[in-house]
């Protein structure tokens, strides 16, 4: 039992350094991760940064022809609404006429 008692606590020691130095490498591991992690992660932002511009002359062109279409799209409806209002007009007057 004396045995015992003075062998386990070195056991428990040692087995204890070895939890250290697992965590101390994993630590260091994680660090270097983080760090390669960062780098792309800048990598990327830089990338985006350098995009966006043609993002952008894409959104205001597309802005510019919505506008334009719709400019179009509402004179050609008010033509044709003009056109129909003209020919009921007529209708009617004709049919006043009789």
């Amino acid at each position: 039992m004396e045995f015992l008692s003075q062998f386990l606590p070195i056991i428990i020691y040692f087995l204890l350094i070895i939890v250290i130095v697992v965590g101390i490498v994993l630590g260091i591991k994680l660090i270097i991760t983080m760090d390669k992690i960062l780098n792309l992660v800048d990598d990327v932002q830089d990338k985006v940064n350098k995009v966006t511009p043609v993002f952008n002359a894409f959104g205001f062109i597309s802005d510019k022809m919505n506008g334009v279409v719709t400019t179009v799209i509402g004179s050609i409806e008010n033509l044709i609404s003009n056109l129909l209002i003209r020919k009921r007009k007529e209708d009617r007057e004709s049919e006043s006429d009789e």
